[in-house]
């Protein structure tokens, strides 16, 4: 094909021929089509890199002959991605690629936790998602789509669809002891969204550090840190957070899991719940409970939310991520009154608020008995994969110590010495395909000062034949280079 010159200082034909073939389909393109189907070519071809800017491009004449289309057709192609502000051109000067448009990055790693590729797959953090109950989900939404009003289709409350929080409320009161009228709910996109948005309500009234859990999840830290707020790791003993280092380390708000500590299990003693809450008293501070998996007790009754016990001082928060699925994005908040309006705007503004047919359908889907009907099957399954899962572990591990099976969607399961040390043993699982997690992966100092193996072993999302099946290879492969 011809092509004009360049500028000085710009790419020149060699960068035009680079993207010459993504222009082609434009030609055989219908003929009502083609001029649709130059404009996409001439865009992805900015936006990939093909036309960096600075290239210049043929003129309108030559590029439709060498195209076989009208000069008409390039010349609005031209002009309309000109006013987008993908092209520039200048009386005499010809067009050439703009400087607004920048190449997109190579696609980011994927961060979804989960190993596609394992023969076994023991991470923590998913339910089972082929429990998600399609046919009552599609029956509320139905149903919804039929009675919801026009007008709820405008942009919602940002604290959420009224409806959807007068069931949260009852549920919550119910099932969790938490004290939530429907004024004090926030309808939110998961527990990383209630962590963020606290976030930024604090930093703004000049908090910089809050205190964490260690162990705790790793993800906590992250979310404060996007809110410029960094993490204070605390100890905890056998009822829970260590109190002595809280009072020391002088922060004003701390994130906990008090009704089955993640990672270790712990439910935090009733001791310890109420010296946290003196605490949080004493310096006018916020305990933020995470009751991450809640609803989930199999060998003891349920603990009630620490919420329940001071409502001023604990913001509470939850999602269905486990007991429906995480990409439903769907959870709630509730903060002390101190907090509550600069938490809502903060929500107004991030995204004004979730898509209310989204919450109409969980609204119904609660009302209807549906969700404790969702909960008590995946009780019964999980309960089933957690003793299967123990029963492996004596079965091919003797000598195991396993804690936290109370509760929750996980255990955690310190091996004999003789597996020893950690390093070795993960190395030697994940070239067999299983796919676990150190406890050291949720510690602050990232060692427990000695060589033990201790491992989360996630089972929610397993069957009882892989359960079976991944821990005798993890067995095998360990038992291989055990000393």
């Amino acid at each position: 094909m011809t092509s004009s010159g360049t500028n000085p200082g710009t790419s020149g034909p060699a960068a035009w021929a680079a993207a010459w073939e993504l222009l082609l389909p434009a030609a055989s393109a219908p003929a009502r089509a083609r001029g649709r189907t130059l404009q996409a070519a001439l865009r992805e071809a900015v936006r990939s890199g093909r036309l960096t800017p600075g290239t210049r491009l043929p003129s309108s004449r030559e590029l439709a002959a060498d195209l076989g289309v009208s000069r008409g057709l390039v010349t609005e192609a031209y002009e309309q991605l000109t006013a987008e502000g993908y092209l520039h051109s200048g009386r005499g000067a010809g067009t050439w690629v703009g400087g607004a448009v920048r190449a997109a990055r190579p696609r980011a790693r994927d961060l979804a936790p989960r190993s596609p590729g394992a023969r076994a797959d023991f991470l923590p953090g998913t339910p089972d998602l082929s429990l998600f109950p399609r046919a009552a989900w599609a029956a509320a939404q139905r149903g919804v789509l039929a009675e919801l009003p026009h007008d709820t289709l405008g942009y919602p409350d940002p604290r959420g669809l009224p409806r959807l929080r007068t069931a949260l409320a009852e549920l919550l009161a119910r099932r969790r002891g938490v004290v939530a009228d429907p004024e004090r709910v926030l309808v939110v996109s998961g527990v990383a969204q209630a962590m963020t948005l606290l976030g930024f309500a604090l930093h703004a009234r000049g908090v910089r550090t809050v205190g964490m859990e260690d162990p705790a999840s790793p993800e906590h830290g992250t979310l404060f840190a996007s809110a410029g707020i960094s993490t204070v790791p605390l100890p905890l003993d056998g009822e829970g957070l260590a109190t002595g280092p809280l009072r020391e380390s002088d922060v004003r708000a701390v994130v906990t899991t008090p009704a089955h500590q993640f990672p270790s299990g712990i439910a935090y003693s009733a001791r310890r719940r109420t010296e946290l809450l003196d605490w949080a008293r004493s310096v006018d501070g916020l305990v933020i409970e995470d009751d991450y998996d809640g609803d989930f007790r199999y060998d003891r009754a349920p603990v009630g939310a620490l919420q329940g016990l001071d409502p001023e001082h604990v913001a509470y928060t939850g999602s269905v991520s486990k007991s429906l699925a995480p990409g439903l994005r769907l959870g709630w908040l509730l903060v002390p009154v101190s907090l509550a309006e600069e938490v809502v705007e903060r929500k107004r503004t991030m995204d004004l608020g979730n898509p209310v047919v989204d919450q109409a359908l969980l609204a119904r889907f609660m009302e209807r008995g549906d969700y404790d009907r969702q909960l008590r099957r995946c009780q019964r399954a999980y309960k089933e994969r957690r003793d299967t899962l123990v029963a492996a572990l004596e079965e091919h591990f003797p000598g195991a110590e396993v804690s936290g099976i109370a509760a929750g969607l996980h255990v955690i399961a310190a091996l004999p010495d003789r597996y020893g040390p950690p390093e070795r043993f993960l190395e030697s699982a994940a070239e067999a395909g299983v796919a676990v997690r150190p406890l050291t992966d949720y510690t602050h100092s990232r060692t427990t000062g000695d060589d033990v193996v201790r491992l989360v072993l996630g089972y929610a999302h397993v069957s009882p034949k892989r359960i079976r099946e991944g821990v005798r290879l993890m067995a095998e492969v360990g038992g291989q280079r055990a000393p």
